[in-house]
């Protein structure tokens, strides 16, 4: 009988939990998400600090945290926090990662997805951890959705066969947080960044990516990136098709919606689609899968009461944790994520030059292997 647990959607948890963890923010994410998720587990977010430290209270406050900081320096004074969890807009990050490298007391590090303002930056980030001897990790939460972790054992299983080609299709309304205004994102490093590292988290690297973006009719800022539309091209053949519609038609102006997420994948021996909960109301819907491989009668459906908000948000501390007890590198760990964001740096690329953009020209294939 094929059940979630033979599945793995859920993450494996580290022997000790209660290590202190410093959160770094107090908005949403940090509130909705990481908080009620770590609460879940048993983890043990013991201080904050945010740079508005009354919004920083007011988090402690609901979720239980013992100690708020004045600042986020004087939370990285603070030798018994080894662990942080920081989750600042990109323009902030670097800044923050890059003090927490001169503080020996830090082991980990949980940074928020896009590791940087661009590919540089990440890269920045990633070097000044490994000269620090620190462990960086990357706020992929995606791939701790419950339907993309069934996925992935399907494949690595090799009940599909050889893929042969695989979409997300996002019909969503997201909400745009007020510094994209300033940074001009929407959509490539806020929403396809988690369909393009998807894609990787399932098959690996593409050679590259052709991308085509238009603006969105909704949102207000100005913007390029507000509908994108992208194909990766693998060398084994595959395709990974994407498209990130923010618009949706007419959805809030008046007209019936049809607001979802999408993703299937075709093997040579079988297939697999989904549906991703977080776009629903509420946004805690579980995901769903349907499976089928050769000599099936029907679709597997299993089903479970996790959602990706906020229950992923436990899995990419956990693969942190783990990694620190175990002393080895995380599943999400900084130096692989640099590829998600040459992905998407990719994506831009190929908007600006209307062409397939490789990987290689982003990176130039150096960060593989030995010292950055």
């Amino acid at each position: 009988m094929i059940t979630p647990e033979s599945l793995n959607i859920h993450p494996e948890l580290p022997t000790q939990k209660d290590i202190p963890i410093g959160i770094i923010g107090s908005g949403f994410i940090v509130n909705d998400c990481h908080l009620p998720a770590y609460r879940k587990v048993g983890f043990n977010p013991a201080g904050i600090a945010s740079r508005n430290q009354e919004k920083a209270q007011q988090v402690a406050k609901q979720h239980s945290i013992d100690t708020v900081y004045r600042s986020i320096d004087a939370l990285l004074e603070d030798a018994s926090l080894q662990v942080l969890d920081i989750a600042v807009p990109p323009n902030a990050q670097l800044e923050i990662i890059l003090k927490a490298c001169k503080k020996n007391h830090i082991r980990g590090i949980l940074a928020q997805k896009p590791l940087g303002m661009d590919y540089p930056e990440a890269l920045k980030a990633v070097q000044a951890c490994e000269e620090a001897g620190i462990v960086l990790s990357v706020n992929q939460n995606m791939r701790y959705d419950q339907s993309v972790r069934a996925a992935k054992t399907l494949l690595d299983s090799d009940q599909l066969g050889t893929p042969v080609v695989a979409n997300i299709d996002m019909r969503g309304i997201p909400h745009w947080m007020p510094w994209q205004a300033d940074l001009g994102w929407v959509t490539l490093r806020i929403m396809s960044i988690h369909h393009l590292d998807c894609f990787r988290y399932w098959f690996g690297d593409p050679v590259g990516i052709f991308c085509s973006v238009r603006s969105d009719p909704r949102t207000s800022f100005p913007h390029t990136d507000g509908i994108c539309t992208y194909i990766l091209e693998y060398a084994n053949g595959l395709r990974c098709i994407g498209l990130d519609d923010t618009w949706t038609g007419p959805a809030r102006e008046g007209c019936p919606g049809d607001v979802r997420i999408h993703w299937r994948m075709e093997g040579l021996n079988g297939l697999a689609m989904g549906d991703i909960g977080w776009c629903k109301d509420p946004y805690t819907s579980p995901s769903s899968i349907r499976f089928a491989s050769k000599g099936d009668s029907e679709f597997h459906q299993p089903s479970w009461s996790e959602s990706w908000f906020p229950d992923a948000f436990s899995g990419t501390m956990a693969q942190l944790l783990v990694a620190l007890e175990k002393n080895e590198k995380p599943a999400i760990d900084g130096r692989d994520n640099l590829m998600t964001m040459a992905l998407v740096e990719a994506a831009y690329k190929s908007v600006a030059s209307k062409r397939l953009v490789t990987l290689d020209e982003i990176t130039g294939n150096t960060f593989r292997e030995g010292p950055l």
